[in-house]
């Protein structure tokens, strides 16, 4: 360990040897209507660029002189300045939100090509105003359905919070709310997402070049930022729809020095419908409805002191009862998240955060008919401390470098019950803990004006710890032998190196070519037993029978920007090789056995080849993005060892998004969605054996669902506001399929007549869920 550090400290010393008549500026990019930081602003001075870090702090050594310093964001309007730079500088650069600006030409006066400049590869930053123009199910903006419309990117249809990136399951995304993991991202069963856009600042997607600071999935970054507070003034906003309202307010607590937010939001499907269901129902008492809690308090104690403290709290409450069966059933889950961060600049040139989190997922079922009880439980518990460090030797490079050490703690799966007096106590109350640590080095290398690279490496380990009982299982599964392993003591540990390299090469000021190759490796698991990601899916970790899953990712694009950069295009190319997949055996059926005893394991690999156009200003607004791609994969033990494509295998996949600013009242949206139909496995012969029919299925994803395709419309009217009135609002009208496509979501055989005089009939049929919904949204700020 200590030879690893002495090498970071080299490379450090290194990189920071600097001709004396090199300056440096450095501060803070920040909002200037709120006072929030700006993340991913590009700073360019003299041709010397640097993004703004997820604190919106920047920092650049130039040569001495009079410099030219520009500083550009998406969502806001550039800010340009000459000054002279002869001594070190801190100054804060306050930017103008594009949505405040009176004059489209000043916002768009200078050019915006960070996806032609940058070296990262892979990676798309939306804001929540381009979010919310996107038409929503019933009026809910949705982070998770947004991304999902980019390439690449694939939804699994309706009903499901999880989304598939190049060839990969839903586990493996690493998503965060203000550096917390987030285990379960839907409500209401996956048709919502748990992120409250009126909380959120900003989101990045990163499908590929994953840089060295993320690990522990293979697929994807999802990097979910809460906003500060307003540092400014006191602001409330808030939304009245057809199935939740939510209210939001944020302020300063003291002007320049501490700000808050605070973010609710619940359904009412559970009060809407209680009217309609009479006392004598079955079904009265019966009930569902989901909340979130957003919190976030910063303080900042110097200009070189700043203290964070956010947290997240969200759940899903279903229950049912019958009265005549005497049955009644409760089903509560969902995260609670707590996120203390605190940052320091040390000097000019280095900056950093220090972080600490806990994170709690719970899933839970208790049922009960008449003296018949039963209770299944599962989650996982996660204390975290990490530190991350941002150098800027000089104007050619960024280095970025930390730690992080994680204590897991899973409960995959406990039933217990009781039977009058009779209790069951479960054989798979195994709870599993485990060690996660890592260090990184990362470093932004600009090479000049035609090369660019952006490289580093990733050492990674995770031990599962005691207390556990390791069993010595025969050929039938039953206990033979056992070795009990005290309080973090080790049972198994695992661990490697995961080299990052990712290289643009800029063929004229707006092209460029990029090719990256990433090694990955994740040791949680999702374990799945069905087609979506319900919450009674299993988080499991790397065990002594369970190895972490590992991959190879290689991508490479072309990159070209036209019409002063109105117009960005890219075509990537992709190929990744995953190891150590699980699935369950073939035939298993839930049991109180330890569910790693029904894992099966294998490989999968997917390649393809991704379209995007981006039209980034002027009144008409929007992308079109479409993938071409294979996804497959290979178990021993299923299929009869042969390769069959994985249930998110889409050969097509297309999106098309739109957005028309009429005019300052009025602005319309679209959202047109094709994608080739999921894999499936269908029954393919039926027999009578004993009176019974019996159904022989067909290899695994033999057959294909119908295409998946819809078109959504929304409008949004913003009355004109009226002098001396402080309440503004506006009005979100919204179509979800609008030609009322019968989608299907999943196939079930029906039967009718009788085997036995020859009039049995067995058909196919679909179920779909939504057909055309729409919805009206009435939003407020004041």
């Amino acid at each position: 360990m200590n030879r690893i550090w002495a090498g970071v400290i080299l490379i450090l010393a290194g990189l920071a040897s600097n001709a004396q008549t090199k300056f440096t500026l450095n501060g803070y990019v920040k909002d200037s209507l709120s006072g929030e930081s700006v993340i991913g602003a590009t700073v360019a001075l003299n041709g010397r660029t640097v993004l703004s870090n997820q604190y919106g702090f920047y920092s650049l050594t130039v040569d001495s002189g009079m410099v030219e310093l520009s500083v550009s964001h998406a969502a806001y309007a550039t800010y340009s300045q000459q000054m002279q730079l002869f001594a070190n500088r801190q100054q804060n650069i306050y930017l103008l939100p594009r949505s405040a600006a009176l004059n489209e030409v000043v916002v768009y006066s200078r050019r915006r090509d960070v996806n032609v400049r940058n070296a990262q590869m892979g990676k798309i930053d939306l804001s929540i105003n381009q979010i919310r123009n996107v038409p929503a199910l019933l009026g809910e903006v949705d982070i998770l359905k947004a991304i999902q419309l980019l390439p690449g990117v694939r939804n699994a249809g309706e009903g499901n919070a999880g989304f598939y990136v190049r060839g990969g399951g839903p586990d493996q995304n690493l998503i965060m709310l203000d550096d917390a993991v987030v285990y379960n991202t839907g409500h209401l069963f996956g048709f919502f997402s748990v992120f409250n856009a009126d909380a959120i600042k900003n989101t990045s997607l990163i499908k590929g070049g994953m840089p060295a600071q993320y690990g522990g999935r293979l697929s994807s970054v999802l990097d979910v930022q809460m906003k500060d507070g307003n540092s400014n003034q006191f602001t409330a906003e808030g939304g009245i729809g057809l199935i939740a309202s939510r209210f939001s307010v944020q302020g300063p607590l003291k002007r320049d020095k501490a700000s808050f937010m605070l973010s609710a939001r619940r359904t009412y499907v559970d009060a809407l419908a209680k009217p309609f269901v009479k006392k004598e129902s079955n079904f009265y008492g019966s009930g569902y409805y989901f909340y979130d809690l957003n919190a976030k308090l910063n303080y900042r104690f110097s200009e070189k002191d700043r203290l964070f403290l956010s947290g997240y709290f969200g759940r899903d409450v279903f229950s049912f009862q019958n009265a005549k069966l005497q049955f009644k059933a409760s089903i509560p889950w969902g995260n609670s998240t707590g996120t203390l961060r605190w940052n320091h600049v040390f000097n000019r040139k280095l900056f950093a955060n220090t972080t600490v989190v806990y994170n709690d997922y719970k899933f839970l079922f208790d049922a009960a008919q008449n003296n018949f009880e039963i209770r299944l439980a599962s989650g996982i518990r996660d204390g975290s401390a990490k530190i991350d460090f941002d150098y800027y030797p000089s104007g050619a490079h960024k280095v970025k470098f930390g730690g992080l050490l994680t204590y897991h703690k899973f409960i995959p799966n406990v039933t217990s019950g009781r039977q009058d007096s009779v209790i069951f106590q479960p054989s798979n109350t195994g709870e599993k803990r485990a060690l996660e640590t890592a260090l990184y080095l990362q470093d932004d290398w600009d090479l000049g004006e035609k090369l660019k690279l952006n490289y580093g490496l990733r050492w990674s380990s995770f031990t599962q710890v005691g207390p556990y009982t390791k069993y010595v299982l025969d050929d039938n599964q039953n206990k033979l032998d056992s070795t009990v392993y005290g309080g973090l003591q080790p049972v198994k540990t695992y661990g490697g190196l995961e080299p990052r390299l990712t290289v643009r090469y800029s063929i004229d000021k707006t092209t460029s070519i990029k090719a990256s190759v990433t090694r990955n490796l994740q040791y949680i698991h999702l374990v799945s037993n069905a087609g979506t990601t319900l919450p009674t899916d299993l988080w499991v970790p790397s065990t002594f029978r369970v190895q972490p899953q590992k991959s190879w990712l290689y991508a490479a694009g072309l990159f070209k920007n036209f019409g002063d950069n109105e117009y960005e295009t890219s075509v990537e190319g992709y190929y990744k090789s995953m190891q150590n997949q699980i699935e369950y055996r073939e035939g298993y059926t839930p049991s109180l056995r330890d569910p790693e005893e029904e894992f099966v394991f294998g490989k999968g690999w997917s390649y393809g080849t991704e379209f995007f156009i981006n039209k980034t200003h002027g009144r008409v607004t929007g992308w079109i993005g479409y993938t071409l791609s294979w996804t497959w994969r290979r178990f021993p033990q299923l299929n009869e060892g042969v390769k069959f494509p994985a249930k998110y295998d889409r050969r097509h996949d297309l999106s098309f998004v739109a957005s028309y600013e009429k005019s300052h009242k009025w602005k319309f949206g679209a959202v047109f969605v094709y994608a080739t139909g999921n894999a499936t496995s269908l029954p393919q012969r039926f027999y009578i054996i004993n009176g019974t029919l019996t159904q022989e299925y067909s290899n695994i994803n033999q057959y294909r669902l119908a295409p998946y395709h819809r078109l959504d419309l929304s409008a949004t009217l913003t009355p004109e506001p009226k002098p001396g009135k402080k309440l503004h609002s506006y009005w979100v009208f919204s179509i979800y399929n609008v030609y009322s496509r019968a989608n299907p979501y999943f196939i079930y055989f029906s039967q009718e007549g009788s085997p036995y005089n020859g009039t049995l009939k067995v058909q196919a049929k679909q179920v779909s869920l939504f057909p055309i919904l729409p919805s009206v949204t009435w939003n407020f700020r004041f």
